[in-house]
């Protein structure tokens, strides 16, 4: 893991953190799919935060670290409810509605998001020659590896609509609790900030799981094998491990250099999905891969310019 200390990151320490976010946070797509098959969504997102954030909280308290102040929570209750209440919680219910890799492609907003509104609120400088063609190769990369997914392949055609705006506003709100964690830090330790965040998004999933009456007539006894272990890996993989990474790139780079995750998780998603749930993969898809890997390319060196 990324060491946590206040000094400049050096490349090794990024290119590992990048790689955590890019490769894991691409697999959970599917992974999630497998887990809501027979597990209540919200609940199972949230429960997933709350055990991985109390585990991670609890550790970094026992090495030493000091409480958090009641400011610091209530930064990390904003923050915990856009990145993982509205945000993962949106992409969780959306799943259930769509491929994973049309789910991953509706989420590669996130960092188109990050730069205007990062630009439009300070945080960020104005998104230079590069980053504003590098995005514009992700938009034509989405739209090539979305073009070939025809609308048969969706879980419930009927529902497709609600998916994507479930989707749509996660990565809205997912952009808006990254440039707020910008400037608002809960913790001292990127780690223990993470642990605060992931403990109070995960209570906000569960409570609304438990409004939309997910509990009525769910038994653990339903949950299949295949659930339970997509369920410890979005725990340990998804939440622990890549979760703390994202929010320590958050604190190292610019938000929209951090959410370039989102044009290389599609590829990933695409992938898994082609070779472990049969969905569909094409020439134009696999056109769609190679200008998203460029336009990351483009968005990370035009995103060198702190703000």
């Amino acid at each position: 893991m990324p060491d946590s200390s206040p000094a400049t990151p050096s490349r090794a320490a990024l290119f590992t953190a990048f790689a955590l976010v890019y490769l894991i946070w691409g697999s959970t797509y599917l992974v999630m799919k497998f887990a809501v098959a027979s597990m209540p969504p919200l609940l199972m997102a949230g429960t997933r935060y709350g055990i991985a954030g109390g585990l991670l909280y609890g550790y970094m308290r026992l090495r030493g670290e000091p409480a958090p102040t009641l400011r610091g929570w209530g930064y990390a209750a904003v923050i915990g409810l856009c990145l993982l209440g509205f945000g993962n919680g949106g992409v969780t219910l959306g799943v259930q509605y769509l491929p994973s890799g049309i789910t991953a492609l509706l989420v590669a907003t996130v960092p188109m998001f990050l730069a205007v509104l990062g630009w439009l609120s300070g945080v960020s400088p104005r998104p230079t020659l590069r980053v504003t063609i590098g995005l514009g190769a992700g938009l034509v990369g989405m739209y090539l590896l979305a073009a070939h997914t025809t609308t048969a392949a969706v879980k419930q055609p009927g529902h497709a609509g609600l998916g994507i705006a479930c989707v749509l506003l996660a990565a809205l709100l997912w952009a808006v609790g990254s440039l707020y964690a910008k400037s608002r830090q809960p913790a001292s330790s990127p780690f223990t900030s993470g642990g605060m965040q992931m403990l109070c998004g995960g209570a906000a999933m569960v409570l609304a799981g438990l409004l939309r009456g997910e509990a009525t007539g769910f038994e653990l006894a339903q949950v299949t094998a295949k659930s339970w272990l997509a369920y410890g890996y979005l725990v340990t993989f998804g939440s622990i491990v890549a979760f703390t990474a994202y929010i320590w790139l958050l604190r190292a780079v610019a938000p929209a250099l951090a959410g370039t995750y989102a044009f290389v998780n599609p590829v990933v998603a695409v992938l898994l999905g082609w070779a472990f749930a049969g969905e569909s993969l094409s020439l134009e898809m696999l056109g769609g891969a190679a200008l998203t890997v460029l336009a990351v390319v483009l968005v990370i060196l035009g995103g060198r310019q702190k703000a």
